[in-house]
């Protein structure tokens, strides 16, 4: 016999496609964020000898996906 009290099934709930809002936000952060991203890429570059995995646009993208759900969650 299955007891469902303590290992319910999670329901996730439905969330909302973003809105324009957030594509503003998102760009906004995204162009604050290239200059130094693209600044760390390139000290880091000179350091190591190395071109680093991710390129300054992939850096930038990844914090303006960190930093905009912030935002919106406040």
């Amino acid at each position: 016999m299955t007891d469902f009290t303590t290992d319910a099934p999670l329901v996730r709930e439905k969330t909302a496609p973003p809105t324009r809002e957030y594509y503003v936000y998102f760009g906004i952060i995204f162009l604050a964020t290239l200059p130094l991203s693209a600044l760390t890429w390139t000290l880091t570059a000179a350091r190591q000898m190395a071109f680093p995995d991710k390129g300054p646009v992939a850096r930038a993208w990844t914090q303006a996906r960190i930093i905009t759900p912030h935002i919106f969650s406040a």
